[in-house]
């Protein structure tokens, strides 16, 4: 569990971010969890959009990804969303 000074840190880093996981209009299949769950094994801090549902909607792909994939939501932001998840073997990020 992130606390709030983190995940501070963590939109701090994650605003210069562009997207790595596009979600489409097949919504969330096993492809894009395996490509999200990939890119945070490597970047530890992931932003993913979501296009072209409503906000329901895009709030449970961005619930069930973070299920599937172990990660923490730091933030949500319309359409998109930046996950967390450390990588146990190589840390890439640290705390202040």
């Amino acid at each position: 569990m992130l606390t709030e000074k983190q995940r501070k840190q963590l939109r701090r880093i994650g605003h210069e971010l562009k997207p790595i996981v596009l979600i489409g209009d097949k919504g969330l299949t096993d492809a894009v969890i395996a490509e999200c769950d990939g890119a945070l094994l490597h970047h530890e801090l992931v932003k993913v959009r979501a296009r072209g549902r409503d906000r329901a909607a895009r709030e449970a792909i961005f619930t069930e990804l973070c299920r599937a994939t172990t990660a923490e939501c730091v933030q949500q932001i319309g359409m998109t969303a930046l996950l967390y998840r450390p990588n146990p073997k190589q840390r890439r990020l640290s705390f202040d």
